[in-house]
């Protein structure tokens, strides 16, 4: 009994693959000292194909379904073995299974930005990430270019090289969706379809579509993005210098004045922080003419407003607003007439 049962393990008749888990792109059966049974089944489930090889050689393909074994169903495999007939014995040849479903939320990124042309900047360098999903759609492809004889091909095993091929092809993907980078951030859908435009024939060559890709976020190192940040204010006041420099200072005074008021006063007295506080006053007066000639002439006639106010220097500009603050915190200022302070300037900017 025990003999015939050694026997029997010999030769197979039915081969299968049962998935354990997420993941595995490519499995070979264990044929090891075995050999498979004429008329045998092959069960390919959904999701799966099967490829036999043969000597080295890929031959015959199978997709979802249950399959008899036989000259009829082994075509490739039946030439080369050269088989002028039915073959009785059990024969010998390497299959390999093959998941076809959807491998999601694979990531992609750019770990250091990458440049590109833009129309409104010339060269921009970004950063960018998001995610893409593909399956195995030819075996017999994948088997020759990727995975060869391995035991087990996984996701993980291809992942480096995959993401090197979104990041080669983003420069090419942004020049060809005509997408300026300002309006990347609110066109994430056009930039991820040119990405999946441009790398699907890329991933075709190794058996491999590209079912689909996201583009999460899209950004500009620290510094280029400061310098976006002041484009965009001044297009918020219609590109006009003296109003983006009202809006700038309008900003900066709350800032002033909580810097102030951590500084623990310096010893000017009451008298230095009035003075200081009327040098803003005329100071502020001064901007406003001075931003609204300096549009129309050159920068000696700009300076002279300023030099009409006695005592006031340029650099005074940061002092000014620090001791508004100083004055809030020695409590010589109430919270309500500091504001009424900071409204009755703004006004004398307009």
């Amino acid at each position: 009994m025990a003999l015939m049962d050694f026997i029997k393990k010999q030769f197979i008749d039915v081969i299968q693959w049962t998935e354990p888990g997420d993941g595995t792109l490519a499995w070979r059966f264990p044929m090891a000292g075995m050999e498979i049974q004429n008329g045998g089944q092959l069960v390919v489930r959904e999701s799966q194909m099967a490829l036999f090889v043969n000597e080295g050689k890929a031959a015959d393909v199978f997709g979802p379904g249950t399959h008899k074994l036989t000259t009829q169903t082994l075509p490739v495999l039946t030439y080369l073995k050269n088989w002028d007939k039915l073959f009785e014995s059990p024969f010998k040849s390497d299959v390999y299974f093959f998941s076809t479903r959807q491998q999601l939320d694979q990531k992609w990124g750019t770990p250091q930005p990458i440049t590109i042309r833009d129309a409104d900047f010339g060269a921009v360098r970004l950063r960018a990430f998001g995610n893409y999903n593909y399956r195995v759609a030819d075996p017999k492809l994948f088997h020759t270019e990727i995975t060869g004889t391995r035991e087990s091909y996984d996701v993980q095993d291809i992942d480096g090289q995959l993401r090197g091929l979104v990041l080669q092809n983003i420069s090419n993907a942004v020049a060809g969706s005509g997408i300026a980078f300002l309006d990347l951030a609110a066109n994430q859908l056009s930039f991820a379809q040119a990405l999946t435009r441009q790398l699907a024939p890329e991933f075709e060559k190794i058996g491999l579509k590209l079912e689909g890709m996201t583009v999460q976020n899209v950004s500009l190192p620290e510094d280029l993005q400061k310098v976006l940040d002041q484009k965009i204010g001044m297009g918020m006041v219609g590109n006009d210098m003296g109003k983006f420099m009202q809006y700038q200072t309008a900003q900066a005074i709350p800032k002033f004045a909580e810097g102030g008021a951590g500084g623990g006063g310096g010893g000017s007295g009451i008298a230095g922080d009035a003075m200081g506080l009327g040098a803003g006053v005329a100071l502020g007066q001064v901007m406003a003419q001075n931003l609204t000639s300096g549009l129309h002439s050159s920068a000696v006639n700009a300076a002279a407003p300023l030099a009409a106010v006695i005592g006031v220097k340029p650099e005074d500009v940061m002092a000014t607003l620090e001791r508004l603050g100083e004055l809030k915190a020695k409590g010589i200022l109430t919270q309500q007439e500091f504001d009424g302070k900071k409204v009755e300037l703004l006004k004398k900017l307009v």
